[in-house]
Order: structure tokens, then sequence, then C-alpha cells
């Protein structure tokens, strides 16, 4: 199975992926994590900052992971597309191709949930921008990617509430399918 986390930045998908990975359910998935300071350090611009260049690196990335059989990530092409539709140096039109190509990854995920940033305060971590105006716009990016898509994959599921309260959701979503 493929499950994908989206959101915006410091919204704790990297926690939640690192959370199922300590659970027996999950023993035969592998887990994918930001890298984004290694890419930082590489020279790829990140956040407002990033190019065309970056942002298909990025997106290589998305569709390596989804070549797993099983797989549970902290960022989806749905993460790639949002950031990408509001980088500074990216003209619009090159980003709606650019998007349009990368949606038809999305149909690969089983599911992508959604992980709200509702009650969660923004961190810094080094890498990421800790900019909140910049946090909402790619929040409403993303909400308009994954209700524009709907069609595509009609498996996004919202997380809300702390992370026990996210994983019980995501749980219950995942195994009573297949009961």
């Amino acid at each position: 199975m493929k499950i994908g986390f989206c959101g915006t930045m410091s919204v704790g998908k990297t926690t939640l992926v690192n959370a199922l990975k300590e659970l027996p359910e999950f023993e035969k998935y592998e887990f994918r994590t930001e890298r984004s300071k290694y890419l930082r350090d590489l020279g790829i611009p990140l956040n407002t900052d990033s190019t065309i260049n970056g942002q298909f690196v990025f997106l290589a990335e998305r569709a390596a992971e989804l070549m797993s059989k099983n797989i549970i990530t902290d960022r989806t092409v749905i993460d790639v597309m949002a950031f990408t539709r509001l980088a500074k140096s990216i003209p619009y039109y090159i980003a709606d191709s650019f998007c349009q190509a990368a949606s038809h990854l999305i149909y690969n995920y089983d599911y992508i949930f959604y992980v709200s940033p509702k009650g969660v305060d923004i961190e810094d971590n080094g890498v990421r921008t800790t900019d909140i105006k910049y946090r909402e716009e790619i929040d409403k990016e993303i909400m308009y990617l994954l209700h524009k898509y709907n069609h595509i994959n009609k498996r996004f599921i919202t997380l809300e509430g702390n992370t026990e309260k996210r994983i019980q959701k995501i749980k219950q979503t995942i195994f009573s399918t297949y009961l």
C-alpha cells in the first residue's frame, strides 16, 4: 500500500511517519521522511525561492517512492505541486504545465492523508521558512489541489488533533477498509 501525508510545513507529517515506523502494524513498510536540509545543502533552493529544476528533483523523489510496494512518506505529489505553484521564480504557465504532468502520479497513492495545521504552532527546524502567511498560502493551495484532483483519488482523509488522535484515525481508515 502507498500512503502519503500532505500538508503545509510544520504540521507534524514527519512526526507521524516516525511514529508509524514504531508500530508493528506497519513493519512491512518502507518509510521516507523530509530531506530538505540535504537538498538545500546540495544547492537546491527551497520554499519561496524554489526553481523549476528544484521542483523536478522533488517530483522525482515522489515518483521514486511510488515505485515501492509498501511506502509511507511525509510528502506527496500534491505538496510538490503546491510549492511549484507558489514559487516566485516559476511563471504560472510553467507551473501549470508541471502540475498537469505531476497530477498523473496522484492515482498511485492508496491513501493521501491531509495533515491540518489547525492548532499546530510552526517550528523552526533551520531549513523551512517560518513565515506564517506563506504557511497559510501553501495550505490553501494544497486544499485547492486536493479538491481539484479528488476525482483521481477519492481517498483523501483529513487528520487533526494530536499525534495519538491522528494515528488512531490512520489505523481506523486503513484497517477498517480491509476488515
